[in-house]
């Protein structure tokens, strides 16, 4: 039995575990692996790609500046959140500002260092990326459009760090990224409008709360329509390419048709919120589908 002290520092780790969205970045090293393994290097052996430790220096270093965003952005938003979110508030509040902003100077160093070991230029990389995190949650998230564009770009950016590393510039790595791009710039709208009301009360000029909640689903509906652009390439002119991936394609033009069809009839926040956790739940299976695209390949080069 845990006595009161330790329940208490069980709980704290639990704060900061949901602050930094630990579960989030899991899932952004799983899917940096996966596409390193079966998009960005499929010619290179499993192994050695598990075993590139300038990968997972890369990896280590997008982990720990993603956390520290996550954290900066909590501290900017926690008015906000305590009205959008009142739940979660006051279990992020069980850690300190003060142990907050510590964590977070300690992730970026953290980041820093991961990145040194791989090269300079990653430095500097990962320096810039760090500073646009700070500038996007202290100014840049409160204008409409250009915080949702650049939320949309700085979540695609680790992707890229790898896609450099490796050196694989063909054109199907660009329509996978616009798919992806495409996706979470339509998740970021959502949350917009899904938290329009602690928005309007704190001053946030998202695109809701200046034009409105019908512009707001139009700008959503031209964003699912030029997602099936990517979609239809894939499965068409990339389908050698995407082996048995097209069935999850095939799946998402099914799912946006019914991410339309309930937007069109969302009228307040838990609309919003399923609206949310389908774009998520999205974007979770578009991960492990990546698996798809030779089902037999990691079994085969791995053991």
């Amino acid at each position: 039995m845990l006595n009161r002290k330790q329940k208490l520092l069980f709980l704290k780790f639990f704060s900061l575990f949901s602050v930094v969205r630990g579960y989030n970045i899991l899932i952004i090293v799983i899917a940096q692996y996966l596409s390193s393994i079966y998009i960005l290097a499929p010619e290179l052996p499993v192994r050695e790609v598990l075993f590139d430790v300038n990968l997972l220096m890369l990896v280590l270093a997008s982990s720990t500046a993603i956390a520290g965003g996550y954290i900066i952005n909590s501290f900017y938003d926690s008015e906000k959140d305590f009205i959008n979110r009142p739940r979660k508030t006051m279990l992020d509040r069980l850690v300190s500002q003060h142990t907050k902003l510590s964590t977070y100077f300690i992730l970026n160093f953290l980041s820093v260092v991961f990145a040194s070991y791989v090269s300079f230029k990653s430095v500097v990389f990962f320096s810039i990326y760090i500073f646009m995190l700070w500038f996007y949650s202290h100014k840049l998230k409160k204008f409409p459009f250009i915080g949702n564009m650049v939320a949309a770009i700085l979540a695609v950016v680790p992707f890229f760090a790898i896609f450099v590393h490796y050196a694989n510039f063909d054109i199907v790595i660009f329509v996978h990224a616009t798919f992806l791009f495409l996706l979470i710039s339509m998740r970021e709208l959502v949350k917009d409008l899904e938290n329009l009301k602690g928005d309007i009360t704190h001053g946030y000029n998202t695109i809701p709360v200046v034009y409105g909640e019908r512009t707001s689903k139009l700008m959503l509906t031209a964003l699912s329509l030029l997602t099936l652009v990517p979609i239809v390439l894939l499965i068409t002119k990339f389908k050698d390419e995407i082996g048995y991936m097209d069935f999850y394609f095939y799946a998402s033009i099914a799912g946006l048709v019914l991410f339309l069809t309930v937007l069109w009839k969302s009228k307040n926040k838990i609309h919003y919120l399923i609206l949310h956790n389908i774009l998520k739940f999205a974007i979770l299976i578009g991960v492990f589908s990546i698996v798809l695209i030779n089902p037999g390949f990691l079994a085969n080069k791995l053991f």
